[in-house]
């Protein structure tokens, strides 16, 4: 039975693992290995440059001791390369096995339901994949470009917030399905890959629980720090490579519309890019922006289309 104990980073890291299996899974996903001997927390912590703070932080939120990002100053950079392990592991690993154990166990040439099973498992592992490579494309650059101190206009954790769906829901579909209405002959087979589908649910329960309860707090924070904190008269003029890209969109002749086509980006932060241009440089004509990119060398002359 797992012991109710509050770890900090003077505790044996042994006597966390023998506490706690599930704390294995943690491990691997900070890129912390075995064999650290009587070493507390906070040494196999350091060894391994991992935030300490930042893996108590999420080995006390999933054992349920109620440890939340609040309680301490956990590391953004520290908690990406934890989310970018667990995307491996689940995509590279986890969901892939559990699919072999299910062919094993199941024939689909033999009974519809087998097919239908390893229908569904198939078009959940992509729901999985999809979830998972948006958070790669999309998250983790805006988390970067906060990280080195120059963030992203186009993009905020709230929207993340606001369409991070639960990937665990459905594998309890999944699993009821199989114990209702497979009729198995030989069970060791299929109860073994039902068992891993168990298992794989609390896995990415806990991996949402991470993202929700620790990480876009942390991202949040470290936004609004940076939002807050001062610039200098020539840091706050300067232009971002986006939006000397829109000027130069602008000069040409293209419509909001167009450049957003052109740019691969949404009208709507093709505006926004248009008021920061705008308080930038203090030029809210297309005219002012045309001798402004021609002096600056951002366009030539006989790029631009001449009104006759």
């Amino acid at each position: 039975m797992y012991k109710a104990v509050h770890y900090t980073t003077d505790k044996k890291m042994s006597d966390l693992v023998s506490d706690h299996y599930a704390v294995l899974q943690i491990m691997s996903r900070f890129d912390i290995s075995l064999g650290f001997g009587e070493k507390s927390i906070g040494e196999v912590c350091a060894e391994n440059q991992v935030d300490a703070a930042t893996f108590l932080a999420v080995v006390n939120l999933l054992l349920g001791d109620g440890y939340y990002a609040q309680d301490a100053e956990v590391s953004v950079a520290t908690l990406t390369r934890y989310l970018r392990n667990a995307h491996r592991y689940f995509l590279d690993f986890r969901l892939p096995t559990i699919r072999r154990k299910l062919i094993e166990a199941v024939d689909c040439s033999l009974s519809d339901v087998s097919y239908a099973i390893m229908r569904y498992y198939d078009e959940y592992f992509a729901e999985v994949q999809k979830h998972m490579e948006y958070e790669e494309q999309h998250v983790f650059p805006y988390v970067d470009s906060l990280l080195a101190g120059t963030p992203r206009s186009d993009y905020s954790i709230e929207i993340f917030r606001s369409i991070h769906d639960k990937v665990a829901e459905h594998l309890k579909e999944l699993k009821q399905i199989i114990i209702k209405y497979y009729p198995a002959k030989s069970s060791n087979e299929l109860n073994d890959a039902l068992f891993d589908i168990f298992t794989c649910e609390q896995e990415l329960s806990s991996h949402n629980l991470v993202e929700d309860e620790l990480y876009a707090e942390a991202v949040e924070k470290l936004a609004a720090k940076l939002e807050s904190q001062p610039r200098t008269e020539q840091e706050s003029s300067a232009l971002s490579a986006r939006e000397k890209e829109i000027i130069v969109c602008v000069v040409k002749g293209l419509t909001n519309k167009e450049i957003a086509e052109e740019l691969c980006i949404s009208a709507h932060t093709v505006i926004t890019h248009r008021r920061n241009i705008a308080s930038k440089l203090q030029i809210h004509s297309a005219a002012g922006l045309t001798i402004y990119a021609i002096v600056n060398k951002l366009v030539e002359l006989n790029e631009l289309k001449i009104e006759n």
